[in-house]
């Protein structure tokens, strides 16, 4: 079976929009306001992106740590499907390596809408962020909260594996806030 050049880039294309989505869905709405370019407002009154250049908010280590692990997995995973990417798009490659680096390809993009889904819930549960990461067959989630209690770590692994059937291994864990 041999698969053709425009069904890897159509598969691409739709891969890349199901990132970017996720990326939007998350991200919020910071479309900017192309009206203030015809203001008569200095640059420090000009409000390009819709919000208020004075407010401030406070920064949390925690937060930041959880963007680093965030970002240091999203480099793999995009190393990974670049070169699932050429494995699928190479001459050299069998059909049976294609097929399989395209269900792994799948399987990635499965994988990183669910941790940002199970992220999105447990953030809608009342804590201000949560890390979730999947791999193999355990899930650890990391949750910013001051409070420690086993009814919150219970209702966290509830969500989780209501949300993904096939992992048992559920880990909870608390950072408090500094």
């Amino acid at each position: 079976m041999k698969v053709k050049k425009r069904t890897v880039w159509l598969l691409t294309l739709v891969s890349l929009v199901a990132v970017i989505s996720v990326f939007y869905i998350f991200e919020g709405n910071n479309t900017p306001n192309i009206l203030t370019i015809f203001s008569d407002d200095t640059i420090e009154e000009t409000d390009i992106l819709g919000v208020n250049q004075n407010m401030t908010q406070p920064v949390n280590s925690e937060s930041d740590l959880f963007q680093e692990v965030r970002l240091e997995q999203s480099n793999k995973r995009s190393q990974l499907r670049e070169q699932l990417t050429q494995k699928i798009g190479s001459d050299q490659t069998t059909a049976e390596e294609k097929n399989a680096a395209f269900n792994e390809m799948d399987e990635l993009i499965k994988l990183e809408s669910s941790e940002a889904m199970l992220e999105m819930l447990i953030k809608s549960i009342g804590y201000s962020d949560a890390l979730v990461r999947i791999e193999d067959e355990k899930v650890s989630v990391t949750v910013m909260s001051d409070e420690v209690s086993k009814q919150q770590a219970n209702e966290i692994t509830y969500i989780v594996r209501s949300e993904l059937d096939d992992y048992v291994n559920v880990s909870v864990k608390f950072e408090p806030f500094n």
